[in-house]
């Protein structure tokens, strides 16, 4: 058995595929599809995202200082391939593609209502890194569907049919495969 030398890459897959809305004061709101996104420090709770500077939702989100990052399920995973592909100078993505617009009490930003999970972010840092920016943002809230909440008022976020993205394409979520600890736990006899 064999391994191929490749040049240096990103092959950290998969990864999520998610739909990031921003908007200037007094403009229309924009999304962008971000492939690199990812937790960053649990308390106080904190996420990242990386975003090419010449993209157009790069000078919103540096200029107002939030975002919204909106998870994707399979029903929308088309309408998350578009929304990478086709700039927000252009487009306005939103009513183009018949998305809601949800503003929560956490920021004036704009969530993507039909997405079942939303996380309200402020920049607190932007890191210059190479072809990509990072924006650190501190989570300032998060808004769930209701349609997903179990009748002992558990989020079922397992049923949400989140999708990934490796390297060029889009899968959905596989099947659970076990909870955390569950290779040391002690088996019942």
């Amino acid at each position: 058995m064999g391994k191929q030398a490749w040049r240096p890459g990103n092959m950290l897959y998969p990864v999520p595929a998610v739909m990031v809305s921003c908007k200037r004061p007094g403009e229309r709101p924009n999304i962008i599809t971000i492939a690199w996104a990812g937790t960053v420090c649990s308390d106080p709770a904190m996420v990242s995202i990386s975003v090419r500077p010449e993209r157009y939702s790069h000078g919103i989100i540096k200029d107002s200082g939030e975002f919204v990052i909106n998870l994707v399920t399979e029903s929308l995973a088309g309408i998350c391939d578009w929304c990478g592909v086709k700039s927000g100078k252009d487009h306005d993505k939103f009513r183009e593609k018949g998305l809601g617009e949800y503003v929560s009490g956490f920021m004036d930003t704009p969530a993507i209502a039909e997405s079942p999970v939303n996380i309200y972010c402020k920049v607190v840092k932007t890191e210059r890194l190479g072809s990509h920016d990072m924006f650190i943002g501190e989570v300032k809230g998060v808004t769930v569907d209701d349609v997903y909440m179990d009748k002992n008022g558990r989020f079922a976020l397992e049923a949400c049919n989140l999708i990934t993205y490796s390297h060029g394409e889009y899968f959905s979520l596989g099947k659970k495969l076990g909870k955390f600890g569950y290779s040391v736990r002690k088996k019942r006899k």
